[in-house]
């Protein structure tokens, strides 16, 4: 645990310093939903049509910072000097997993407010509370995922192609579970209660993909 604390302290630092992956993210998140709300000509959204804008735009926002998630550790030998210290090989992933799930928590504290603000009618109060859960549960994936991809990426020279390719087809179950949880807490007539099976999907989708990650990650560094 203290090489996760330290990787997941540099991580946080140089974003910090550096600015790279949040700012992209956030301003891509606000962006994505300004276009959205003059394109669909509507001036408001709900159900399904809100979940799925809503979905979308946090997965490809999250694939930005998926593609800087370990350029730091690739053009400054990073990779080098954690090969040669007396560490479990899988903090790295645990490291760069958690710092990807603060990355996106920040930004959709940023996206969501304006999310609810251009495109719902009336307050997105009420649906916090399970709007909150979907979102922890959902992060915790795409954080699982994005490292893993991210770690198959760098490794080539098209990584900001490669690592979309790898990701964007294993979110796919993750993205159906969050926006089928999502819709009954964005209907016109009000805030529904989240549907346990899509709830335990995503619960199911983590476990599986943690685990998978942590088998294969160290035989990734390793090449």
């Amino acid at each position: 645990m203290n090489a996760v604390r330290a990787l997941l302290r540099k991580d946080l630092l140089l974003e910090l310093r550096a600015k790279e992956s949040v700012p992209a993210m956030a301003l891509f998140s606000l962006t994505t939903f300004v276009i959205f709300h003059f394109a669909l000509d509507r001036n408001t959204v709900a159900g399904s049509l809100a979940s799925g804008v809503l979905w979308v735009t946090l997965l490809f926002a999250a694939i930005l910072g998926i593609n800087r998630l370990f350029v730091a550790e690739r053009e400054q030998g990073g990779f080098d000097a954690f090969m040669l210290a007396p560490v479990d090989r899988t903090a790295m992933l645990i490291a760069k997993a958690c710092a990807l799930f603060i990355f996106l928590t920040i930004v959709e504290l940023i996206a969501v407010p304006a999310f609810a603000f251009l495109l719902l009618e009336g307050s997105i109060l009420p649906a916090l509370p399970g709007l909150i859960a979907v979102l922890v549960l959902a992060n915790i994936g795409i954080a699982v995922i994005g490292t893993l991809s991210s770690a198959i990426a760098v490794q080539t020279r098209a990584r900001d192609l490669i690592a979309p390719l790898v990701a964007l087809p294993l979110l796919v179950p993750l993205l159906i579970a969050s926006a089928r949880a999502t819709q009954p807490l964005l209907l016109s007539g009000g805030a529904l209660s989240v549907p346990t099976k899509w709830i335990a999907v995503l619960g199911l989708y983590d476990l599986v993909f943690a685990l998978l990650s942590y088998a294969v990650f160290d035989f990734l560094l390793e090449e």
